[in-house]
């Protein structure tokens, strides 16, 4: 006898992988391992190691779904509408999710129970995988990608609920041929500078009795780049002049849509409004209500577009527009992430205006030389030119040196920071590198400093004077102010 098992143990031999055996003769891979106090023993048909590991995994799992399905049959019935009232109750009761995320899933199940007629009353047992392929394919072709997605969260997280209570051991509605629907992303199309302000003229122009109201609007939406339901929401008393920045704060309740506080720094041009809007209404007014008093233009913004001949733009278009013009302008997508509330650490606007950073990149690309040698035909930017007048051209070196002769002070290479940005605002030539005028501009102004406005030298020496007091103001010009040169008087 004790010979006889002794034969039979050398038939079988362990793999170095748990609950595998190998069977010596053929050479077969089995599967042995006592499921729920079961013991079961199952070839998996191959002899390759590698190939015996990956259908365990399969084996014991439908092995143990097997098992849960047959206790299923003696712990009752629930229909799919008494998991749908469990999963309200949930949502109801959920004090992490917002109204408005309760009242679309409310939508959904709307939705969901038109387009599966009788599922409310089918028992949860008897959903198959084929049933919700089908039921779908019929979705997708009548709502959106969007909407679809919803409606098929809904139906998951319901019966993941069966899974829960020891009723199902599958969820059919997560099999790999029902699928989400794939979101195609829109196509930005966004009205150039001058196109923008013709739009605003053309709004504030109209003759309607909020005109001037909803250009105001427009305005801020696209300078500031709040949600729809944030900028309602954002009043005079939110807007540090001093510390040139926006507060945003949402709902009083639920705050912002990832619940956090943001602060967007004021650019020049939401600067100007804010002011215009606070000298026009008066101080105690403009910090006590909301900055914008119309909520919605939707209809102004509509017929402006179409009369201007430009693409159709939403409230979302023209936050777009404020994160399109701040890439352009050099920000990196990680700081407009954080101006637009986004927690991911711009992955979304990466995949939004990626496009933008990849144009951005080329041209930047451009200005890289690894030669010693300056060009020569070198275009020296003037800020402090006035429109439509030529700038001076021609040989770098050469004209730089002919710009440093005039001061008695060499300004341009100054450890402060505002002598060099002052100096460099009243000179023509550009004495001063553009990297270096850009970082001075910033500890300066005490503010982010955006590529572009560093072309407009007369506004830029505008709100520098208001910044600085009137004693710095004057030594700054004095030191940096060009030498008087004395004529020599010629030897008869």
């Amino acid at each position: 006898m004790k010979a006889k098992v002794s034969e039979q143990n050398q038939l079988w031999t362990k793999a170095p992988v748990a609950n595998l055996l190998r069977y010596e003769p053929s050479g077969i891979y089995f599967a042995r391992a006592k499921v729920r106090g079961k013991l079961i023993r199952k070839s998996l048909d191959t002899n390759v190691l590698s190939v015996a590991k990956l259908r365990l995994s399969d084996v014991l799992d439908a092995e143990h779904k097997a098992v849960a399905s047959s206790k299923t049959k003696v712990m009752g019935k629930m229909t799919f509408g008494d998991a749908l009232a469990a999963f309200k109750d949930r949502v109801k009761n959920a004090t992490e999710i917002k109204e408005s995320t309760k009242h679309y899933n409310d939508e959904a199940i709307i939705a969901l129970l038109r387009t599966w007629p009788g599922l409310s009353e089918t028992d949860i047992k008897k959903i198959t995988p084929q049933d919700c392929i089908q039921w779908r394919a019929s979705i997708g072709q009548e709502y959106s990608a969007p909407r679809v997605n919803g409606i098929l969260s809904v139906l998951r997280r319901t019966l993941d609920i069966a899974l829960e209570a020891g009723i199902r051991y599958d969820n059919p509605a997560k099999v790999r041929d029902v699928k989400r629907a794939r979101v195609r992303r829109k196509e930005l199309r966004l009205p150039e500078p001058t196109q923008f302000w013709a739009l605003i003229k053309e709004v504030r122009g109209s003759g309607s009795g909020y005109s001037p109201q909803c250009a105001d609007a427009i305005e801020f939406f696209a300078f500031v780049g709040p949600r729809l339901n944030e900028a309602a929401r954002i009043y005079g008393r939110d807007c540090s002049f001093s510390k040139n920045e926006i507060v945003i704060r949402g709902d009083s309740k639920t705050g912002t849509k990832n619940w956090e506080i943001r602060r967007v720094p004021m650019i020049p041009e939401t600067r100007t409004l804010l002011e215009r809007l606070k000298k026009e209404r008066g101080e105690q007014e403009f910090l006590e209500n909301p900055v914008l008093k119309v909520r919605k233009f939707t209809r102004s913004l509509k017929r402006a577009c179409k009369k201007l001949g430009l693409h159709h733009l939403t409230h979302h278009d023209l936050r777009h527009l404020f994160a399109t013009r701040c890439i352009e302008s050099g920000v990196d997508i990680p700081t407009v992430a954080k101006w637009l509330g986004h927690k991911d650490g711009g992955a979304l606007a990466m995949k939004t205006y990626g496009h933008l950073r990849d144009e951005h990149s080329a041209k930047m690309a451009k200005k890289v030389q690894f030669s010693e040698q300056i060009t020569e035909n070198v275009i020296l930017k003037s800020c402090n030119t006035p429109a439509g007048e030529t700038v001076a051209h021609g040989s770098g070196n050469q004209e730089i040196g002919k710009a440093k002769a005039k001061y008695g002070y060499p300004w341009w290479a100054s450890k402060d920071p505002l002598e060099v940005f002052w100096g460099q605002l009243n000179e023509a030539v550009q004495i001063v590198d553009m990297t270096k005028f850009h970082a001075c501009a910033k500890e300066a102004m005490e503010r982010e400093i955006f590529e572009d406005e560093l072309q407009d030298k007369v506004a830029l020496k505008a709100e520098l004077t208001e910044r600085i007091e009137m004693e710095v103001l004057e030594k700054l010009s004095v030191r940096s102010r060009p030498k008087v040169r004395q004529l020599t008087p010629s030897k008869s």
